[in-house]
């Protein structure tokens, strides 16, 4: 059965959820959506706040699934991140970017890119 983009990125971010979990990670948001963008995954790797873009591949043709959160996709996500902080009043609160890659041809193995990207 063929699967499609959204299928797909659904797979890869309960895939990732898993992965997380395992590193005791806890999960506050899925999907979080505001008109500034959309963040896959929001979660507290103990005191840090991380923010988390999930790249799912079935294959290698397209190069790395990290390579597609290119600059335009990042400063979306940050400001995403950004109001995220404001609304739930995270000040003093230490945030990170990071980048779950899941390669589902590969038995799914998981490439996890800790501070992936940061505000400029």
């Amino acid at each position: 059965m063929k699967t499609n983009n959204k299928e797909q990125g659904q797979k890869g971010e309960d895939i990732a959820i898993k992965y997380l979990k395992k590193l005791k990670y806890k999960i506050l948001e899925r999907n979080y959506a505001k008109k500034t963008g959309e963040i896959d995954i929001i979660a507290k790797d103990k005191e840090i706040v991380v923010f988390i873009e999930v790249k799912a591949r079935k294959s290698d043709n397209y190069g790395n699934p990290s390579d597609a959160v290119n600059t335009a996709k990042q400063k979306n996500i940050i400001k995403t991140a950004l109001l995220y902080q404001s609304i739930n009043k995270l000040n003093n609160t230490q945030f990170r970017f990071d980048i779950v890659e899941v390669f589902m041809h590969k038995k799914d193995k998981i490439n996890h890119l800790i501070n992936a990207f940061w505000i400029d």
